[in-house]
């Protein structure tokens, strides 16, 4: 099996080449190699290679500067997928793509299904959904993995900067009105690689899924747990544990709305690929021991 996989330097991308590569020959490009801000250049590379196997970690990840930005987020996250799905169809290869829990308006509490009406609250969630779209509409073989709340070792997520804030200010606020499941990297690109190898041999398992950890939390409980399994574990931390403050969104001023509520229901992933997700507070626990070592 020979697999192309794109964004190979980000979060999902960097875990992906080390679940991805025990099954089959993998080429992993970056963004010097495949520019998603240029779709069409993306099909020449596509066709060279001409893999079984199209993983696609590239993504315009900034979710406030995409307010700024919407072409340049349509281009990557919206018209670039559908570039890919045009040449997988092409090929008669496979496309695994990640999608996000902004593509929904986070109104309600229980938690969205594969089947859930979608209606995304901002230019980056519109510009993941249009990436989905185009993706069924193309009628090419694929997997569309939701998930929420990704953090890793690297790169720049919510996990890192708690943590830096932490270690430099005695007070901190965090919002407690927005729900979730953090999820880790390395535990995306292992349901990613279970996944693919199971569709792989039972290809009626294509489709959409929700692949986020286990449980919920909102981002203050989230940030409290961090810092003080981060404390325990020796790290520089100055702020004291009554020092995180809750507050509302609407005390913090960015420039795109979030959804509220991000719960994900995985028990279709869970089912279909006889699968079991561990607490979110494990991977949480992982990150920051990892980076105490």
């Amino acid at each position: 099996m020979k697999i192309l996989l794109f964004g190979k330097n980000g979060q999902v991308g960097w875990e992906l080449q080390r679940a991805l590569a025990p099954l089959g020959e993998l080429v992993a490009l970056d963004s010097r190699a495949a520019d998603f801000r240029q779709p069409e250049a993306l099909a020449a590379t596509v066709r060279s290679v001409a893999p079984q196997w199209l993983v696609n970690a590239a993504a315009y990840t900034a979710v406030d500067q995409a307010e700024l930005e919407p072409e340049l987020a349509h281009t990557v996250n919206a018209h670039a997928p559908a570039v890919l799905a045009r040449e997988a169809k092409a090929l008669g290869a496979w496309l695994l793509h990640y999608s996000s829990d902004h593509v929904f308006d986070g109104s309600g509490h229980a938690p969205w299904d594969e089947t859930s009406p979608t209606a995304a609250l901002n230019v980056y969630g519109a510009s993941k959904l249009a990436g989905e779209q185009a993706i069924t509409a193309s009628g090419c073989l694929h997997l569309i993995l939701r998930t929420s709340w990704v953090y890793a070792a690297r790169g720049h997520n919510f996990a890192l900067t708690m943590l830096q804030l932490a270690a430099k200010h005695e007070h901190l606020e965090v919002v407690d009105d927005q729900f979730g499941a953090p999820t880790s990297a390395e535990l995306l690109a292992d349901l990613s690689a279970h996944a693919l190898r199971s569709v792989w041999a039972e290809p009626a398992l294509a489709g959409t899924y929700h692949a986020v950890a286990a449980g919920e939390t909102n981002r203050h409980a989230y940030a409290r747990f961090l810092i003080e399994q981060a404390r325990a574990a020796g790290s520089s931390i100055r702020v004291a544990a009554h020092g995180i403050a809750a507050v509302p969104s609407a005390r913090m001023a960015t420039q795109a709305t979030r959804p509220k509520n991000s719960r994900m229901d995985t028990r279709k992933l869970q089912r279909c690929f006889n699968l079991v997700l561990p607490d979110w507070r494990d991977g949480v626990t992982r990150l920051v021991h990892d980076l105490a070592r």
